[in-house]
C-alpha cells in the first residue's frame, strides 16, 4: 500500500511539474541586424518571423509563444555570442533564431550545444554552419546549394555559349563556398574560368575590379555579394562598358535581392540568376504570402528570400512543439524537425533528416520588367537540391 501511495506521489509530482512547465512561454529569441550594414537582413526576418505568428496565433499546445528580439548589427561575432547568452541565461529562451552572417552562426552554435537548445539559422549560408552544432537545424539555403545550378546552365546551356568566365566573390564563407562549387562544376562541364576575383565584404569600389574584368574578356561574369552591394556592382557594370561588350553577367540571388529590385534600375536587364526565392514566383502559397506580407509592413518593401526563411524557421518550431509536445527537450524538438516536409511559399521543401539542412527547388530566373518593375522571372526549375556537403 506504501508503494502504491508513494508510486502515486511521484506521478502526481510529475504531472504538476510537466504541467508548470507546460504553462510557461516558449521563448525564441531572435538574433538579427536591425542596424548597420546588414540592417535590411533584420527587417526581412523580422517582419517574416512575426508574419507567420500573426497568421498561426501565439499559442501551440497550450504553450504561449514569445518572441524576443535583439538587434547584434550583423558585423560582431563576440556580440552576437552574448547576446545569444543573455537570451539563453537571463530571458530563459527555449529556442534561438535568426543569423543574418556566417560568422555570427559560428559564434553562437558553443552556446546552442551547452544550452541543449534548438537554434534555427534563418539567413547564414555556409555549409559547414550546420555542422558547429548537432542543435542547428537551417530553414535558408546555402550558397553551395543555389551555385550548382547556374554553374551547369553556363557549362551547358548551347543558347547561353558562355565558353570562358571570370568569377567575382566576396571574401567570406558564402562568397568562397561559391566560387568552389561554380569553378568546379563550370570546368568539369568544359568551360574556362579565367580568374577568380574576392572582394572585401563591406564596402567594395568595384571600378577597378570591373576594368579588370573588361580586359580579360571573358563571355559571362560570375558574381557572388550578399545582398545590398549588388546595386553598387551592377551600375559599374554597365558604366564600364562589360554589357555592351557583350558580357554575360551571372549570380545567385543575393544580388538582385527582391528587397533592393525596385531601387536598382535597368542596369540589372538580363542578368541571369539562380535562387530560391523569388517574390515572382509563381504558385498559390507564394501570391498569398506577397499579399500577406506587403500588407503586414504597409507596402513598405517587397518579401526576399530571408523573409522566406525566417517565416519557414518559425513554422518549424510550430510544428516541432506540435508534434513532440509543449513538455519536449531541445533533443525531442530538433529530432521533431528532422525530415519534416512542407510547403512553402518558395515551393516544396523539408530538412534532411542526416543534416538537418534544407532541402529545396533552386530557380533559374532572368530579370525581366513585368508592368513596369524589376522582377527575377523563372525560366526553369531544377528539383530537391540538397547542400553538395563541401
Amino acid at each position: 500500500m506504501k508503494t502504491i501511495l508513494r508510486t502515486l506521489a511521484v506521478l502526481g509530482c510529475m504531472a504538476m511539474t510537466a504541467a508548470a512547465h507546460a504553462a510557461e512561454p516558449f521563448k525564441i529569441g531572435l538574433i538579427i541586424p536591425l542596424t548597420g550594414p546588414f540592417a535590411s537582413f533584420g527587417k526581412q526576418m523580422e517582419a517574416g518571423a512575426r508574419l507567420y505568428m500573426k497568421q498561426h496565433g501565439n499559442t501551440v499546445g497550450g504553450r504561449e509563444i514569445q518572441l524576443i528580439v535583439k538587434d547584434d548589427g550583423g558585423v560582431q561575432p563576440e556580440l552576437t555570442k552574448r547576446l545569444a547568452q543573455e537570451l539563453v541565461v537571463k530571458e530563459g529562451v527555449s529556442a534561438l533564431a535568426g543569423f543574418g552572417l556566417t560568422p555570427l552562426a559560428f559564434a553562437t552554435a558553443p552556446i546552442a550545444t551547452q544550452a541543449k537548445v534548438p537554434m534555427v539559422v534563418m539567413s547564414a549560408s555556409t555549409s559547414s554552419v550546420v555542422e558547429k552544432s548537432p542543435y542547428i537545424v537551417r530553414t535558408s539555403m546555402t550558397e553551395a546549394q543555389v551555385t550548382l545550378p547556374i554553374a551547369d546552365w553556363a557549362a551547358k546551356d548551347p543558347k547561353a555559349d558562355i565558353k570562358t568566365v571570370v568569377t567575382l566573390v566576396s571574401d567570406y564563407g558564402p562568397g568562397l563556398d561559391s566560387e568552389k562549387v561554380f569553378v568546379k562544376r563550370y570546368t568539369e562541364g568544359g568551360g574556362k574560368v579565367l580568374e577568380s576575383i574576392r572582394v572585401p565584404l563591406v564596402g567594395p569600389d568595384f571600378s577597378p575590379f570591373m576594368q579588370r574584368v573588361k580586359d580579360l574578356k571573358p563571355d559571362g561574369l560570375f558574381v557572388f555579394l550578399p545582398p545590398g552591394p549588388g546595386v553598387t556592382l551592377m551600375k559599374q557594370f554597365v558604366e564600364r562598358g562589360l554589357r555592351d561588350a557583350g558580357i554575360q553577367l551571372m549570380s545567385t540571388g543575393g544580388l538582385l535581392d527582391d528587397y533592393f529590385m525596385p531601387t536598382i534600375g535597368d542596369e540589372a536587364l538580363g542578368t541571369v540568376t539562380s535562387g530560391h526565392y523569388s517574390a515572382a514566383h509563381d504558385s498559390p502559397e507564394n501570391k498569398a504570402y506577397v499579399k500577406d506580407f506587403e500588407a503586414f509592413v504597409g507596402n513598405t518593401m517587397r518579401p526576399n528570400f530571408m523573409s522566406v526563411g525566417a517565416y519557414d524557421g518559425i513554422h518549424v518550431i510550430y510544428a516541432a512543439l506540435e508534434k513532440a509536445g509543449p513538455d519536449a527537450t531541445g533533443e525531442q524538438l530538433v529530432e521533431a524537425m528532422k525530415g519534416m516536409e512542407w510547403m512553402s511559399p518558395r515551393g516544396p521543401v523539408s530538412i534532411d533528416p542526416e543534416t538537418r539542412d534544407i532541402v529545396q527547388d533552386v530557380y533559374l530566373r532572368r530579370t525581366e520588367k513585368v508592368d513596369g518593375e524589376l522582377y527575377n522571372i523563372e525560366f526553369d526549375t531544377i528539383e530537391k537540391v540538397k547542400d553538395p556537403r563541401l
